[in-house]
């Protein structure tokens, strides 16, 4: 299910993602909490966590609420710009992430920095682990940025390290949208592979062994077919290094890593090249 954010009203949902933010109310026992916009986008995110982005609407989060959907359009005009609201407050977490445990206090442009490559690893584990967190946010597409705050933070947050790099401006966006899609593109094998047995009721090593014993009997020639996948396979190429993980789950994190690494092989021979040109 691929969903479209800005849908909303254009200047109502500008103004609820550029607001002040409040701190989140209160939800354990004791009195009800007064209702405002952070609560009701918290709870729709965790109503996202749990059940998917298909479960959500405004009667859902009402009833996590104790209150009734109607209730909620007070803070929130519409499930379009709720969808809004928590795609670009589920960054906030991974910037605030980043910014306590990794990216740097403070980084300018022509900052001398050897470690970029490290960073940016940083920053894309951080960024795969929270695809993982929020699944749901995948099905949002990135074919229409919500324009909010985080999202901006994100994008600050690596361009900061690529730009104090050495990357010219210019390269700057076309290797942040690069990373980001690679991970995107990776992980979510990697989260629908955690899925697949809740939602097929069949365990993973089940599904494989079944498949895979079918495709021996069947295929009694598949060495002299696929010669080259044989080989591989017979050195190790196809083994599972992490046997507590999903296999897709495992081999999209090697795919994912390889490509990164061969991303930043070629970001860095841009670095090195700008580093030449003469002013």
């Amino acid at each position: 299910m691929v969903v479209y954010a800005g849908q909303g009203d254009p200047r109502r949902s500008m103004q609820l993602l550029w607001r002040d933010h409040e701190p989140p109310e209160r939800t354990g026992p004791g009195p009800r909490a007064q209702l405002s916009v952070d609560l009701v986008v918290e709870t729709a995110i965790a109503v996202a966590d749990a059940e998917g982005l298909q479960a959500l609407s405004m009667r859902a989060v009402g009833e996590r609420l104790g209150r009734t959907a109607m209730s909620l359009y007070t803070y929130v005009a519409s499930k379009n710009e709720l969808v809004d609201l928590m795609y670009d407050h589920s960054f906030a977490e991974l910037v605030r992430e980043w910014e306590e445990t990794t990216g740097p206090a403070s980084l300018g442009a022509g900052t001398d920095r050897t470690e970029w490559r490290e960073e940016v690893l940083a920053w894309s584990g951080q960024l795969w682990r929270f695809y993982l967190r929020h699944p749901w946010t995948l099905d949002i597409s990135a074919a229409r940025p919500v324009l909010g705050p985080h999202e901006y933070r994100l994008f600050e947050s690596l361009a900061t390290v690529l730009y104090g790099a050495g990357l010219p401006a210019k390269a700057v966006g076309g290797a942040y949208n690069s990373i980001v899609n690679l991970v995107r593109g990776m992980v979510r094998t990697a989260a629908e592979a955690r899925q697949a047995e809740a939602v097929t009721g069949q365990p993973e090593d089940q599904w494989w062994f079944a498949r895979s014993a079918q495709l021996e009997e069947i295929v009694d020639d598949f060495s002299e077919r696929f010669p080259t996948l044989t080989l591989m396979t017979e050195q190790g190429a196809f083994d599972n290094a992490d046997s507590t993980a999903p296999y897709l789950e495992q081999e999209a994190r090697e795919s994912f890593q390889f490509g990164l690494d061969a991303l930043l092989d070629g970001v860095g021979g841009r670095i090195a090249a700008a580093s030449d040109t003469p002013a």
